[in-house]
């Protein structure tokens, strides 16, 4: 057997957890991304989805995606730097820079596209990148595939970034890369305090506002517009699959920075375009998330109730600040277990264990939508109580 075919071969934990019976993966959905979905003909109560503004079935997004395959096609066959730029695509990039406040957005095919091409292309050899220790795994990738000095600091730890930037000379080109969101945990990077840092030293700051997009800020720009910071935030990235209802992602920043971004990012340049159908979509939801705040309160409404439902209960939820409600289970396999025994009573959650998060910090995760009902709420509530005290995990 060749080596490679023989590490192959030898891989087994995914089968290991099948064995068991509680492998949560790869579970086809047979309709609409809802607050309820199908699941091998069953309704189950979708508690793991990122549609927090609840818009993935919105009428008007799914006319404006069929429009755009009627007048465009279903693909560009091409990149945006040849073929692949749509009128359609102008129009998003001009939409989103006004509604970000910047000189200029480009898009990309998917959000992991934009933030490890951006990051690898924004830093050269010699050059410094600080970032979180639960930054996003685009964002390691594309740590990974730079050739720049990368430094991780402590998760939202101030002093540590500090300390890291002393060490570096402020006259070589420096990046601070964070969530605006953390994706698992819930929590919300310090930016007033990380502007300050950069400020004083020099030092750019990117922020990635997948989860922030549509829960924070004025019409849901993000947690930079929550913390009034997005003229001092120079690169901000978003993503167009959680509030925004569709598939893609985009990079937000000034107009020299963009000048040299879209000739020298390779996943922009060698990738074909977002589709019609996704950038229509896009657009529309983006109309109807300026033109329909209520959809955001709600969003904080529901989440609100659900917090103080599983804290009157005993739970375990750190330090969430959004929509993201991490239940800490601190074991595996009994995360494996809850989500296995949660889908057999109605209620789709994700399971989020290593590498995702430190081992001893396993969790599943409650991802809350505008259009939640707190009766959906207080019975997802009572079967995770029920399987948590089941598998003695409160």
């Amino acid at each position: 057997m060749k080596p490679l075919r023989k590490k192959f071969n030898q891989y087994r934990a995914p089968q290991e957890v099948m064995e068991k019976g509680i492998y949560p993966y790869f579970i086809p959905i047979s309709s609409e991304q809802n607050t309820e979905v199908t699941i091998n003909g069953k309704k189950v109560l979708m508690f793991g989805s990122n549609s927090y503004l609840g818009l993935t079935n919105h009428p008007k997004i799914k006319e404006a995606a069929k429009a755009a395959i009627d007048k465009y096609g279903s693909g560009c066959a091409g990149s945006p730097f040849l073929n692949g730029t749509l009128d359609i695509h102008v129009q998003l990039q001009d939409e989103l820079a006004e509604f970000m406040g910047k000189d200029a957005v480009m898009l990309f095919s998917a959000g992991f596209q934009a933030n490890s091409g951006v990051i690898s292309a924004l830093m050269g050899r010699n050059d410094f990148v600080f970032f979180d220790e639960r930054d996003h795994a685009s964002i390691r990738e594309g740590l990974q595939i730079t050739f720049a000095n990368t430094c991780k600091y402590k998760h939202n730890n101030l002093q540590d970034l500090e300390r890291l930037l002393q060490r570096s000379t402020s006259d070589i080109p420096r990046l601070v890369v964070t969530d605006g969101v953390f994706s698992m945990e819930g929590d919300v990077a310090p930016l007033p305090e990380l502007v300050k840092l950069c400020e004083e030293y020099q030092a750019t700051l990117m922020v990635d506002e997948a989860h922030g997009l549509g829960v924070f800020g004025r019409e849901g720009r993000g947690t930079c517009d929550h913390f009034n910071l997005l003229n001092d935030v120079e690169i901000v990235m978003g993503t167009f699959s959680k509030s925004l209802a569709s598939v893609g992602g985009f990079i937000a920043t000034d107009a020299d920075t963009m000048n040299y971004l879209k000739h020298n990012v390779r996943p922009y340049i060698f990738t074909a375009s977002i589709s019609p159908a996704s950038t229509a979509s896009v657009l529309a939801a983006l109309h109807i998330m300026r033109s329909e705040p209520e959809r955001q309160q709600a969003l904080w409404d529901i989440t609100n109730y659900a917090k103080k439902s599983f804290q009157d209960l005993g739970f375990e939820i750190g330090n969430t600040e959004t929509p993201i409600i991490p239940l800490f289970v601190h074991d595996n396999e009994k995360t494996f277990q809850v989500t296995h025994m949660l889908l057999e009573e109605g209620v789709f959650v994700c399971p989020v264990v290593a590498p995702a998060v430190p081992s001893q910090d396993t969790l599943i995760r409650i991802a809350m939508m505008a259009t939640h009902t707190k009766s959906q709420v207080d019975f997802a509530v009572d079967k995770i109580y029920k399987c948590f005290k089941q598998l003695e995990i409160l």
